[in-house]
């Protein structure tokens, strides 16, 4: 390294000696790797700014490639060498950027002073203290894609670690529940067509850690972190989007034979890395080395917040769900899981496919069968395929899914949902919501579908307890957002499920289902020009059913006859065969008072156990027609009175 060698660097009663390559404190010698040395020695020498990590590797490996999770390691050890606390730092990580030496430094130049002799502190002709600028705004690194068994093992422990620091305080100090936040990890492949890989281990880690000890851990949802995937968001700003304390960040690189692993975990408070390390190992013993690291890994963080390394406690963690019996349908589930995450019409179908092509691989591994369930109800629930052609799917899937395994929290679920939607059976939809949240708390799209399903049915205070636990745990979901603007204005909330569109729209002005949702709570206050202006501005241009039969009540309701005309006119060439058409006439009829059309598509929507239905007891939409006999007489048949 290039750096002067006659001048001793002095901080906090460490004494640092570039000629003899010595660390000393309180007359003692602390012991570096020569690396750490070099790291520690370009960090001091330059306090006061950020050292880029380019600058470091080059520095301190110059003429040799290494990765920049050696860097990590190496500021790792210099850390623990400094006996660095959460309460007191010594060095600041600046994510994406470097690293900052934060205390002052006397730096003393000794004139004259030969090459060959170490200079001492007595022959000091000059002292310069170094001033520290305020700490840099940290602009987040992502790390990501890991591999599965491996990553998940690794995580859950890091959790765990949180779990038994929290767990053994003093009796006297009441524990609060410890949020975690799992940061999208980086593709570290050099191949942007594994990203499928990395974000559906993301979702995995999320989901082994939320079954971990939800009474003491709560882990952020996937839709929530996958915000900040490439993102230059700051870990401070994290925390405070998502209300967690810490937050993990993790990368790998895979080869056919092997992977190498890193991992950290970061207290937001003060954004101090309470543990890292790196693993390369052989790809054929994942279950030796998720021993390995859970071991370390809950060592290491009991360690860094309680000052105990108590081994056994690493082996406390719950027992994992049953895997795939190959690596390559692990592999195709998590394509699967990647493409339904898009909940677009494409991407649920190729989701489907990669289920299936998992299933061949495996055909008893439950968690594939599991995806096709979520898959096919949902596209039934979202009106893109033929309900009695779907739900049967669906139902098939789920059930085999928990013949293999009934702890599958998403089978259940996927069965409460069929049951919901295509049985109207609402004593059964709520017994598998229920065990599916028993099974996994911590499964945000559980406790979403579970107040849709209480709201339908009138029981309005539930459902805002299980909507405001489905935020908290997926604070950044838009759909669970807008859901919770659904049942505000099921429950003739209007100006308050105006007010949580537009906080909706705040996170992203481009949701049209937010946008559009605002037009149903104008009409129903009245304030028809800006129903119509709703309509203009989230769906123009747009011939969609929905946006037609929203057309036709606003502009009917507004007293303007032609425009609510042509409307109809243009939904009536809406094909027979368009999945939307049903509920569509529905919201059309319904909304314009034509009241024996509509109990006829009732009737009908019924007959085919359209989803259409489950939403009567409470829309807004039928409040004139709550007293006719026949829409009395099928809210009995649906087991809604």
């Amino acid at each position: 390294m290039s750096i002067l060698t006659n001048n001793l660097y002095e901080f906090e009663g460490f004494t640092l000696n570039p000629r003899n390559r010595t660390l000393r404190k309180g007359g003692a010698t602390v012991a570096l790797t020569p690396k750490a040395f070099d790291v520690l020695l370009l960090l001091i020498s330059n306090a006061g700014r950020i050292v880029k990590k380019e600058e470091l590797i080059k520095t301190v490996w110059p003429e040799s490639f290494v990765e920049e999770s050696n860097l990590t390691q190496t500021i790792f050890r210099v850390r623990k060498a400094l006996d660095e606390t959460s309460d007191h730092r010594y060095i600041l990580t600046v994510q994406g950027q470097g690293y900052t030496f934060l205390v002052p430094v006397t730096e003393t130049t000794i004139p004259g002073q030969k090459a060959d002799a170490p200079p001492t502190t007595s022959q000091a002709a000059s002292v310069r203290e170094t001033t520290l600028p305020p700490p840099s705004r940290r602009a987040s690194i992502r790390l990501s894609s890991t591999l599965a068994a491996v990553a998940i093992a690794m995580l859950m422990i890091a959790a765990s670690g949180i779990w038994i620091w929290n767990s053994r305080r003093a009796a006297a100090v009441k524990p609060a529940k410890t949020m975690l936040a799992i940061l999208p990890f980086e593709n570290f492949t050099g191949d942007p067509g594994q990203d499928y890989f990395s974000d559906g281990l993301t979702e995995e880690i999320i989901s082994q850690l939320g079954n971990l000890d939800p009474a003491h851990l709560g882990v952020i949802a996937r839709t929530s972190v996958m915000h900040y995937k490439h993102s230059p968001a700051s870990i401070p700003q994290i925390g405070q989007d998502l209300s967690v304390q810490y937050v993990v960040e993790g990368s790998v690189r895979r080869d056919s034979q092997g992977v190498r692993i890193t991992a950290q975990l970061i207290q937001v408070q003060d954004q101090s890395h309470l543990w890292a390390r790196e693993y390369d190992r052989d790809l054929g013993h994942l279950i030796e080395l998720q021993e390995e690291i859970a071991r370390e890994v809950a060592n290491e963080v009991e360690f860094s917040l309680t000052g105990q390394r108590p081994i056994s406690l690493a082996r406390e963690a719950a027992a994992p769900l049953a895997g795939a019996n190959s690596y390559e349908a692990y592999d195709l589930y998590l394509k699967g899981r990647y493409f339904w995450n898009k909940r677009t019409d494409d991407g649920f179908r190729q989701a489907a496919d990669y289920f299936q092509q998992s299933i061949d691989k495996d055909p008893n591994y439950g968690r594939a069968y599991a995806g096709l369930a979520d898959t096919y109800s949902l596209i039934s629930t979202w009106a893109i395929g033929p309900q009695n052609v779907l739900m049967p799917k669906a139902r098939a899937a789920a059930s085999r899914a928990l013949e293999i395994d009934e702890r599958l929290a998403e089978a259940h679920a996927s069965l409460a949902l069929i049951k919901e939607n295509y049985d109207y059976d609402w004593p059964g939809a709520e017994k598998e919501f229920r065990r599916a949240i028993q099974l996994n708390p911590q499964y945000a799209t559980a406790h979403q579908w579970y107040a849709e399903f209480l709201s339908w049915q009138g029981r309005f205070e539930e459902a805002f307890a299980e909507s405001e636990q489905a935020r908290q745990l997926d604070p950044l979901s838009l759909i669970i957002a807008s859901d919770h603007a659904i049942i505000l204005y099921n429950s003739h909330q209007y100006e308050n499920a105006l007010k949580q569109c537009r906080s909706v729209l705040e996170l992203d002005p481009t949701y049209r289902h937010a946008g559009q949702m605002m037009a149903s709570s104008y009409l129903q206050l009245g304030r028809y020009a800006d129903a119509a202006d709703a309509l203009t501005r989230w769906a123009p241009h747009d011939d969609s059913a929905w946006t037609l039969a929203w057309q036709a009540v606003v502009y009917a309701r507004w007293g303007q006859t032609e425009q609510a005309r042509v409307a109809f006119d243009r939904l009536e060439r809406i094909p027979a065969s368009d999945m939307h058409r049903t509920p569509a006439f529905l919201t059309a009829y319904s909304g314009t008072g034509q009241k024996e059309r509509m109990l006829d598509a009732l009737e009908k929507a019924y007959s085919e156990h359209s989803n259409a239905v489950v939403q009567i007891k409470v829309d807004p939409l039928y409040d004139p027609f709550r007293t006719d006999p026949r829409f009395e007489a099928l809210l009995r048949r649906l087991k809604l009175e």
